[in-house]
């Protein structure tokens, strides 16, 4: 992992500690709009950036969309509130009691009868093979886990939020909502020790949840919790971007491409882009009702890495070993 990179870029944001009042304002503001956006994105909200910042800083609604989405965001965003008025803890005092707040507060007005409780029948992950634990099981799961969080020493902050993320997903022990508690505890995880939170962007849906069914189904972890740090270097940019005044931009609604769109801006055959893509080195950021894979425009910058290093004569693996994928 690149955990030295971050070490480094967190380091330069602790030089400018305390951080001006209006700039941390500013920051949390826009955090508590894109992590609320894109969370529920993942899970399938349909609220836009912009929907989302309409429903939580004017407490509007927004036509056609339905109570349940206007729920998700309010209640995502009182969820990061708590979560700020935990930072002067320890991760080590997270406990049980902690998570089921969380979810509670996940699905408050939603599902009031299994919010903050634990879930007591089987449930499965539609269209994964993932074999989730018995609901008899989870208690003493929840248990062991809540233990291991008080015991965890000498990880890498980083790491221990990811695994914290990835133990809880994977015991999934709630009825609903067990992705968001994951990755709010992951960003609680993540503030207790300094560091801005985690923002896994919608476009990188198909592959965070390749990555986590990957790891739950015997694979490594190790892209989940590249995946993961990559998302920790992507806040650390932005808190110094704008400590240095740099503009910031919204990436994750930047148009997707299709293959042949990409392939153009580019200059390379279609036939090169797909082969590229199967041996891992491009990532597909979505796939059309139609079956049309999409790539974000960052891709077009890797590509250009990509082709550079192959002129270098650079094999695959070679080239996957320097891009970190």
């Amino acid at each position: 992992m690149r955990y030295d990179v971050l070490d480094e870029k967190k380091a330069l944001l602790d030089q400018h500690r305390p951080l001006p009042v209006a700039l941390v304002e500013n920051l949390d503001e826009w955090f508590r709009v894109e992590l609320t956006y894109t969370s529920n994105a993942i899970e399938g909200n349909t609220l836009t950036r912009r929907e989302t910042a309409i429903v939580l800083e004017k407490g509007l609604t927004v036509g056609g969309k339905t109570l349940r989405e206007h729920l998700e965001a309010a209640n995502h965003a009182y969820a990061i509130d708590w979560i700020r008025a935990q930072v002067t803890r320890k991760p080590k005092d997270v406990d049980e009691r902690d998570i089921l707040q969380l979810h509670a507060l996940v699905l408050k007005g939603i599902d009031d009868v299994n919010a903050g409780r634990y879930r007591t029948i089987g449930v499965r992950i539609a269209g994964s093979t993932v074999v989730l634990p018995n609901p008899v099981k989870v208690p003493d799961l929840m248990t062991e886990f809540a233990q291991w969080l008080k015991e965890s020493r000498g990880m890498h902050p980083v790491a221990l939020a990811s695994e914290a993320h990835y133990r809880l997903v994977t015991i999934h022990p709630f009825v609903d909502g067990n992705g968001r508690t994951a990755r709010l505890l992951m960003n609680l995880l993540l503030l207790m020790n300094g560091f801005p939170p985690a923002i896994i962007q919608k476009r990188e849906r198909l592959r965070y949840i390749g990555a986590l069914e990957k790891a739950q189904t015997g694979g490594s972890r190790d892209d989940f919790f590249k995946l993961l740090s990559r998302a920790v270097e992507r806040s650390l940019d932005i808190y110094l971007k704008a400590l240095s005044g740099a503009p910031q931009s919204d990436s994750d609604e930047e148009r997707l491409l299709k293959i042949g769109e990409l392939a153009k801006r580019v200059g390379v055959a279609n036939s090169t882009i797909r082969h590229w893509t199967k041996e891992g080195l491009l990532e597909v950021a979505d796939v059309t009702a139609s079956g049309y894979q999409l790539y974000a425009p960052d891709m077009i910058a890797r590509i250009a890495e990509i082709r550079a290093m192959k002129k270098k004569r650079f094999t695959l693996e070679e080239i996957k070993t320097a891009l970190d994928l």
